[in-house]
């Protein structure tokens, strides 16, 4: 856009508020034909001040179980029994299904023989080498008929070794027909009834476990937007909202805001080039299971703090598409006209960054009963729902504040 055209819609908006001029000039004519003229028109003001402000994105987020584990069948067999209700919240290790344990046990017993027929073995190789130590010193023996003996008992301790190893494998095997949870959190419905046969060939899938205390919210944000913060964080015009962690607010589709706030754990380094965006991950808590995974949600994130911003009321913004303006009351209690820059919004209020100074008092109400270069009568605002306060209106206001 052009300078003369920036002007022109300037002009335009300034146009539209002297529309109101020539009713204030019949109103001025009435106040000096009235006996003792009529007090000026009350407006209400604030006063700009410099003030720490969060600049809150709100980007588009979506639910992820922190922890998910789908419980499997680790050993074939026939189910017998389902322990858990669908649904219920469950805790690490409790006890989810049972598998026919009888052939299990069975090889468990033969591993227990075989170890205690190996250790057997062990126990005789080991006193015959024994005996024939004192003998092949006396050369009573051979050499060889002592290092066979010596052989066999090695042999012995291996296939004791052996026999334990089954054991162990016959062991794990037998409790693995006792099927427990993972992990603690939510189990879903179970995906086998007793009777069905599990883990023939395959890890059968039996249920799903979802830790839903914390939940990740998984966020997109395009990367123009987060080079703009980082540029603008380098030329030292904002600084990172916390050093530690960064607020993250959750909002809901009905606009409402999340009781627990989160924090954000990390930015992605990569950009997706389908969308041009990076993912941000946060942590929010969730002690009510209110949220549940795969909600898409707003979520709000400070991600960089101005110092000394001035900020007005949005209301107290006239603007079009292309240029916006205040009406500042200057100090002789006239009304002007001023074009501002207006680019951010921080809840209900608009960041100033061009075109007004600390100190000078905007009109927030009271537009229509002061067309510009009306005097005027300023009282502070205040915003709806506070209660009012009582403060005699400042007739000479303090010199504004340079910058």
């Amino acid at each position: 856009m052009t300078a003369y055209q920036k002007n022109a819609s300037i002009a335009a908006i300034v146009l539209a508020v002297a529309a109101l001029t020539g009713c204030g000039e019949q109103i001025r004519s009435a106040q000096a034909q009235a006996p003792g003229g009529m007090p000026p028109p009350e407006v209400s003001v604030v006063t700009v001040a410099p003030e720490r402000v969060a600049l809150t994105n709100e980007l588009p987020g979506r639910l992820e179980a922190t922890r998910v584990a789908e419980v499997r069948a680790r050993v074939p067999g026939i189910v017998t029994q389902r322990i858990f209700r669908e649904g219920a919240e469950v805790k690490a290790n409790d006890v989810l299904f049972r598998i026919d344990p009888a052939p299990f046990q069975a090889t468990a017993n033969s591993a227990q023989a075989a170890l205690a027929k190996a250790e057997a073995n062990l126990a005789q190789t080991t006193l015959k080498a024994q005996r024939y130590k004192p003998l092949v010193e006396t050369n009573a023996i051979s050499k060889q008929e002592y290092d066979d003996a010596l052989t066999a008992q090695k042999q012995a301790a291996a296939d004791v070794a052996s026999a334990k190893a089954t054991l162990d494998t016959a062991r794990l095997n037998l409790g693995y027909a006792t099927v427990n949870a993972p992990i603690s959190g939510r189990i879903g419905r179970a995906l086998v009834t007793e009777g069905a046969l599990v883990g023939q060939g395959a890890a059968t899938p039996l249920a799903t476990i979802q830790q839903l205390d914390p939940l990740y919210v998984n966020i997109t944000q395009p990367a123009s937007e987060a080079l703009k913060l980082q540029r603008a964080m380098r030329d030292g015009k904002l600084q990172k909202a916390g050093k530690d962690e960064v607020k993250v607010s959750i909002v809901m589709e009905d606009g409402e805001i999340y009781a627990h706030a989160g924090k954000l754990l990390f930015s992605d380094q990569t950009v997706d080039p389908g969308t041009g965006a990076i993912t941000l991950r946060a942590v929010v808590p969730n002690p009510e299971r209110f949220l549940l995974p795969g909600m898409y949600v707003r979520a709000r994130v400070e991600q960089a703090v101005q110092e000394n911003a001035l900020t007005v009321p949005q209301q107290a913004v006239q603007r079009n598409a292309d240029a916006a303006v205040v009406m500042v009351v200057g100090q002789d209690n006239k009304v002007a006209p001023r074009p501002v820059r207006a680019d951010t919004a921080i809840g209900d209020k608009w960041i100033v960054s061009e075109g007004l100074k600390s100190g000078e008092r905007v009109i927030v109400e009271g537009f229509q009963k002061a067309p510009p270069g009306a005097v005027v009568n300023a009282v502070p605002w205040k915003p709806a729902g506070q209660p009012p306060v009582m403060q005699a209106a400042t007739k000479n206001p303090a010199q504004p504040v340079k910058q």
